[in-house]
């Protein structure tokens, strides 16, 4: 029996989502790599190198974003899927072997993360669209899923001396990208590719596959090959040529900051730092070792019913308010935690209730995330450049988050080793005496800065800022 045509829409949108559950894998496995002690024994226990393995999945990933634009527009969307999925399946078994740092440096996503939400945005129903496009973010929460609960697996059933203890999860990835990578050509192309490189027959019919069991007479068909056919007419006349293109006219360098600006800020929200260096930051408030797989494994339970929320209500709430909302809360949950984390710093007595706490505030987070900004930020760019552009603009798009995801992951680790760990109550007197110019004096003490008059006690600091109160009215 045939399936409906939305429903076929949907199959081939998942199938073609494996690579985002391969993007979203390599984010949680990675956590486990660079906590594995098999793994820090074999490669060194250092905050740099730490770093410097999380940021190497992401560089090739920048990297393969940007040809991917190119290779979309010139060789089509499959074949791009196609050739991402061969490196992927080249550096991923590189990086399974590494025998040293050079090792990871191995294999790429970044080119699936960039052209499939936009495979799936040219072949969707216009009334799925979102949805569809959604699957990006949602499979991205499947891969981090699996990967969470094969790390907290490996890391318990292995010994520190053992290598298949973050091996095993780093070979794990193969068996997707071999499926999709073996499968893809077998799938539709796009109908606005295939019109605009001049194959308008194959167009249409694949438009008539795609929304109406193969009959092209059909009034829907019709219409949106025609709407497409007159797009492309005026695109191959007006619209960008090359990536310099998308800066020379206002509509364009709109859709591209739009674009550029949504990727960077999702990305500085810290979800990748989470995602990468859970164990050190549970470790911040004194939950360490299995526990903090664990834990990261619920939190990708959680992820994923978030993005399956967005799935189901997205294309009926809209994009600007629901992104709005979700950064809100995002803030919220931000400003908890670090109280929290200021509270009971590490080194103080445990306290289990502020430990419930600041994971019930990671959960949150990720819920807000993965609800909105997460799946936003894959749909807003695959939606707002015009065909011509989109390739080059979502390829860029891409990149930028990698570029931010790559900054965060190299220096992510460092921070959290030197971060000065002061409480709160010390931001006060900070701010009245540290100098205009700042660097080089993250860990100046309260003593250095205010000499003789620094006694140490909550009734001494209380004492010295009414002193200063005073002498700032004065001034005044």
């Amino acid at each position: 029996m045939a399936v409906s045509p939305r429903i076929y829409q949907f199959l081939v949108s998942i199938f073609a989502s494996l690579g985002s559950l391969l993007y979203g894998y390599d984010l949680g496995v990675v956590a486990e790599v660079v906590a594995a002690p098999s793994f820090l024994a074999a490669f060194g226990d250092n905050t740099t190198n730490t770093g410097l393995v999380v940021s190497l999945f992401t560089v090739g990933a920048f990297f393969g974003a940007f040809w991917a634009g190119p290779c979309g527009d010139y060789l089509g969307r499959k074949w791009t899927i196609f050739i991402g999925g061969t490196i992927f399946i080249l550096g991923g078994s590189v990086q399974t072997a590494a025998q040293n740092y050079s090792y990871m440096f191995g294999g790429s996503v970044g080119a699936l993360i960039m052209i499939i939400p936009l495979y799936q945005a040219e072949l969707a129903h216009p009334s799925i669209r979102g949805r569809i496009t959604a699957l990006q973010q949602f499979m991205l929460g499947v891969g981090n899923l699996i990967a969470a609960w094969v790390s907290y697996g490996t890391y318990i059933s292995f010994d520190d001396n053992n290598s298949a203890q973050w091996r095993i999860g780093l070979g794990l990835q193969l068996l997707p990208a071999v499926f999709l990578t073996s499968l893809i050509l077998l799938f539709p192309e796009s109908p606005r590719w295939l019109i605009h490189h001049g194959r308008s027959e194959e167009g249409l019919r694949v438009l008539a596959q795609l929304h109406a069991s193969g009959n092209d007479q059909d009034a829907f068909v019709q219409e949106e090959y025609d709407a497409i056919t007159a797009a492309v007419e005026y695109e191959k006349e007006h619209a960008a040529k090359s990536y310099a293109e998308l800066f020379k006219t206002r509509s364009s360098f709109r859709r591209l900051i739009t674009a550029l600006s949504l990727q960077a800020s999702v990305q500085m929200s810290g979800v990748s730092a989470i995602q990468y260096y859970s164990p050190d930051i549970y470790g911040q408030i004194g939950i360490n070792g299995s526990d903090t797989f664990m834990f990261q494994g619920f939190n990708a339970i959680v992820a994923l019913a978030a993005q399956f929320c967005c799935m189901l209500f997205i294309d009926r709430v809209g994009r600007r308010w629901t992104l709005i909302g979700g950064n809100l809360l995002n803030m919220v949950t931000f400003i908890i935690a670090t109280a929290l984390l200021a509270s009971y710093p590490p080194g103080a007595s445990t306290n289990r209730s502020a430990q419930e706490a600041f994971i019930a505030m990671t959960w949150l987070f990720n819920f807000s995330y993965s609800v909105a900004c997460g799946p936003l930020s894959w749909i807003i760019p695959a939606e707002i450049f015009d065909t011509h552009t989109r390739s080059k603009g979502v390829s860029l798009a891409t990149a930028c988050s990698f570029a931010f995801n790559t900054m965060i992951g190299q220096v992510s680790p460092i921070a959290l080793e030197q971060t000065a760990k002061r409480p709160l109550e010390d931001m006060g007197p900070l701010f009245q005496k540290m100098p205009w110019f700042v660097p080089g004096k993250s860990r100046i003490s309260l003593q250095q800065l205010w000499g003789d008059e620094w006694k140490g006690s909550a009734g001494e600091l209380a004492k010295v800022e009414e002193k200063e109160l005073k002498i700032e009215k004065a001034d005044d």
